[in-house]
């Protein structure tokens, strides 16, 4: 589904990717950790379209198709979510709606007809229980005001609806307690399907208990330097990044 060959990127003038390859199936679910200032969200950026992120060599594709050519809309449309390090909060517009708009918005490009209110209530709600987002969450404004964990499983709701192919994590488990972390991740394993491939990008293992990867990629230098089952998780957490990075170099 997806295959990123010798991807180079710039940011604001210094090369951050530096040859990065990775490749994952449909029906699969990768993870890529590392530590600080390695390329993680740069990544997750690159693949979601966000503007600022120059790919100087290399390439990706997703289906068959060059992503790297695609609008951030088109990628949307096609099956591509991402979900943020820091969801973005909109005053003003209430979750609901915010999500009736999305949610139109891709069966439109999609060329299926809009879904009327009623009909995306009956969806929201039905989505949103399991999640234990309440009927006042989804009246108040986007994301503001909303906890860290109120705030990733809003995202997680997002990723139920709209049924992507790909879908990108971008450090969903960054400020979340336990109870939250564990009901993030139910929402997330309710979504694996063998259509369905997600790239979990985390600092720490212990996500991984819970969002078990088919396969754990180690990003250091702007690059994987490392690769292995869900085993090299707990390595890196018993060992430490250095470790790993110095024993595969």
């Amino acid at each position: 589904m997806l295959e990123i060959k010798n991807l180079h990127v710039v940011v604001g003038g210094k090369e951050i990717l530096k040859g990065l390859t990775l490749s994952i199936g449909e029906g699969e679910v990768h993870a890529i950790m590392g530590p600080n200032g390695s390329g993680k969200s740069t990544l997750s950026h690159v693949l979601a379209g966000r503007d600022g992120y120059e790919i100087t060599r290399g390439s990706i594709s997703y289906n068959g198709k060059d992503l790297a050519a695609m609008k951030p809309e088109e990628r949307a449309a096609k099956g591509v979510f991402l979900a943020m390090q820091y969801p973005v909060e909109i005053p003003g517009v209430t979750t609901l709606t915010f999500l009736k708009t999305a949610l139109n918005a891709q069966r439109r490009a999609r060329g299926e007809s809009d879904l009327d209110a009623m009909s995306v209530l009956k969806l929201v709600r039905r989505r949103a229980t399991a999640l234990q987002i309440t009927e006042e969450m989804l009246k108040r404004a986007l994301n503001v005001g909303f906890s860290g964990g109120e705030k990733k499983r809003v995202e997680i709701l997002q990723m139920a609806l709209f049924e992507p192919k790909l879908a990108i994590l971008d450090e969903t488990d960054s400020g979340l307690d336990i109870d939250a972390l564990k009901l993030v991740a139910e929402g997330v394993n309710a979504l694996r399907a063998p259509e369905r491939a997600m790239l979990v990008i985390t600092h720490y293992q212990r996500l991984l208990n819970y969002i078990v990867p088919d396969r754990v990629h180690v990003l250091a230098g702007g690059r994987i330097v490392a690769e292995g089952g869900k085993e090299l998780a707990y390595e890196l957490e018993a060992k430490g990044y250095a470790h790993v990075v110095k024993e595969s170099a």
